[in-house]
């Protein structure tokens, strides 16, 4: 079956579900996720090797979860669209990271530390007058718990104004679908091998087909939010956003599953917008009805 494509793009869009775990979430490639951590993370926890962890029905489903040979746990989340409560459920994802390294009834020092990296596309409300887009958010728990923002749309050197590794990755995250031929600064090995994992042309019919679901719906929710910030009223804002991802998760399920059951359609009415965030992004990995209410279960 031919998949006639929505882009003209010649790569993938980080930004998509299947963009992010394309670039990311693959173990053959996981020296690409490596690379990136370690311009991220400090010096004294540089990532040689890592393991990409199952989470069992933890929400860190929904997220890339990962651990180094040192123990230090990781959690990756390209965040499209904001909503009031990203941090508070960042916090909650996090907690289970820590829960899992404890032993029951044996609390001690050895918990290794947890960092949560959001790799955001846009900008937090009380940031927004400040140039500042690399955050680090440290909690009092021995250096346990960390949260490392990067607010991309803030990020706006040019090609030429590269200075350092952390530059290079940035430009890339930001401008890689724009991109039609790697340019001069970004042809190292390590990204050379990026943009051939990003090559929309070596995608398969159905990697095609996924990714192509996967930036419509990256694309209609771009839509909701703009359709949000154009009704100018602050109070009803969330609410605009929460009907218009609650109306297209609607469109999406029932093109991918079918006629929704009744019953599955009471239990999407009662998510919340954090919730629905959480659904979207294991969308395109559904298989049946019985999948997705598995995964309600667990939100």
């Amino acid at each position: 079956m031919f998949y006639p494509r929505l882009s003209g793009d010649r790569y993938v869009n980080p930004f998509t579900s299947f963009g992010f775990k394309r670039l990311f979430g693959t173990e053959s490639n996981k020296n690409i996720l490596i690379d990136f951590l370690n311009v991220i993370l400090p010096s004294h926890h540089q990532v040689k090797d890592l393991t990409y962890c199952s989470t069992g029905n933890t929400p860190l489903d929904l997220n890339l979860y990962c651990q180094s040979e040192n123990g230090e746990r990781l959690i990756v989340e390209m965040q499209k669209a904001k909503h009031n409560y990203f941090k508070y459920r960042n916090i909650y994802f996090s907690s289970f990271s820590t829960q899992e390294q404890i032993e029951k009834g044996n609390w001690n020092d050895k918990i290794t530390p947890v960092y949560m990296i959001g790799i955001l596309d846009f900008v937090f409300n009380e940031n927004k007058n400040d140039d500042n887009f690399f955050y680090i958010v440290e909690h009092d728990c021995q250096e346990k718990l960390k949260f490392i923002y990067l607010e991309l749309p803030k990020y706006n050197k040019t090609i030429d104004r590269l200075n350092d590794h952390l530059d290079k990755w940035l430009f890339l995250l930001k401008h890689l679908p724009d991109l039609k031929d790697p340019p001069i600064p970004l042809q190292e090995n390590i990204f050379m091998q990026l943009f051939e994992i990003a090559k929309i042309t070596n995608f398969s019919q159905t990697e095609m087909a996924a990714y192509e679901n996967s930036l419509k719906y990256y694309r209609d929710m771009n839509c909701v939010i703009e359709t949000a910030r154009e009704e100018g009223i602050k109070k009803g804002k969330a609410q605009v956003i929460q009907e218009g991802m609650r109306s297209l998760l609607f469109k999406q399920l029932a093109r991918k599953l079918g006629t929704l059951p009744d019953e599955t359609r009471i239990l999407l009415n009662q998510l919340s917008l954090e919730q629905l965030d959480e659904l979207s992004e294991a969308l395109f990995e559904l298989g049946n009805i019985e999948d997705l209410h598995n995964l309600l279960e667990n939100i």
